[in-house]
């Protein structure tokens, strides 16, 4: 008998109130980083990130962690908190 490894895909499905909360995080750092007047590559740069990360998280298609939270609230001079005041 052959062992056929189970393909997992990396495309997450989330409900639709959990994408727009994540979009919300997204909107959020984006704001912060244009009024810092970052560029994408520049906050990633300075959090140690992916510059494609950093774009799919302000797209809101990241589930981000709270240690990445804390990095971009450090690259942008912010308290992680922050990052997660937005309007309901």
């Amino acid at each position: 008998m052959t062992f056929v490894p189970k393909l997992v895909s990396m495309d997450a499905k989330y409900s639709e109130d959990e994408r727009i909360y994540l979009e919300k995080i997204g909107n959020k750092i984006r704001e912060l980083r244009s009024k810092a007047n970052l560029s994408q590559e520049k906050l990633s740069y300075a959090c140690d990130l992916d510059r494609t990360y950093i774009g799919s998280v302000e797209r809101g298609e990241r589930n981000i962690s709270v240690i990445n939270l804390q990095k971009i609230a450090v690259a942008l001079n912010v308290e992680v908190s922050v990052l997660l005041n937005f309007e309901e």
